[in-house]
């Protein structure tokens, strides 16, 4: 399922998610969210129904994405394509949408004092709150990269990195490319502590990578695996190795009150600042 509004990084997120849909099979969702239109009175009071202008544009926004579409598969043969305009909540319906997607495709949006890092409200609240794994497009990508680069997956050793790695392995193997894992060992951002032995703690990451990706090589004997292993800054060190990276899946962290709601940092700041394509997971 992509989620599209007319803006370039729809577009870009409309490209790439019927590419994604044509590697694996799948059929593609082009959904657009109207936000409903509410009247000063009485007071609060919403339309029942999407006015004509709203509808005109929802029109427009369709047809640009079906073109969109079309110029990112090129000379392929195109997936099944499906439209669906719903007046509802934007965040609420394609969160409920996410339940019933393999993934949702979303363009990232919002520039503010820090340039590119801000994601748009509509992609912040699917990365945190969809119930599918969600793939955060730039407008500004490269779209014509390396196709040989390869994927890119972060392993903490937590179930959402399990995951992500089931899925990492998965996108390696349909591009026909190699896996880079990456581990931090620490996320403290601070040279050594007294009394801490570098040497053990390195010797764990080691382990935590071969546990980690052995029954996955075995499943994916095609995919060429290279590990890597850093110290301390999880973000920092997923985003160099991005730039020389396709496509890099990452997990999500439950944190706080309300387990599962809420994006980890790290996640949240590959997701914003990578300039590939990004897939979180839960």
């Amino acid at each position: 399922m992509v989620c599209v509004d007319g803006s370039a990084a729809s577009d870009a997120a409309v490209a790439w998610g019927a590419q994604e849909a044509v590697m694996r099979g799948l059929p593609v969702t082009l959904m657009h969210a109207v936000a409903p239109v509410v009247v000063g009175w009485p007071v609060g009071q919403l339309y029942a129904q999407m006015p004509e202008w709203q509808r005109d544009e929802a029109r427009q926004v369709m047809d640009r994405a079906r073109k969109a579409l079309s110029a990112g598969l090129g000379d392929a043969e195109p997936p099944d394509v499906r439209t669906e305009v719903v007046y509802s909540g934007i965040v609420p319906a394609f969160v409920e949408a996410s339940r019933h997607a393999r993934m949702i495709v979303a363009g990232s949006q919002g520039l503010g004092a820090v340039g590119r890092a801000l994601l748009g409200s509509v992609t912040t609240g699917l990365v945190h709150y969809a119930r599918c794994p969600v793939a955060v497009i730039h407008s500004d990508e490269d779209q014509t990269g390396d196709p040989a680069a390869p994927v890119l997956v972060g392993i903490d050793g937590s179930p959402a990195s399990e995951a992500a790695t089931a899925l990492a392995f998965d996108e390696a193997s349909r591009r026909g490319v190699g896996l880079v894992a990456v581990h931090v060992w620490s996320d403290v951002g601070v040279f050594p502590i007294l009394g801490m032995d570098w040497r053990d703690r390195e010797a764990e990451g080691h382990e935590i990578l071969a546990e980690r990706l052995a029954g996955w090589q075995e499943h994916y004997p095609d995919v060429r695996v290279e590990r890597k292993l850093f110290c301390d800054r999880p973000s920092h060190w997923l985003l160099q190795e991005a730039e020389r990276s396709r496509l890099v899946v990452v997990g999500s962290r439950g944190r706080g009150g309300f387990p599962g709601m809420l994006l980890g940092s790290v996640s949240s700041t590959v997701a914003q600042s990578a300039k590939v394509p990004v897939i979180v997971v839960r």
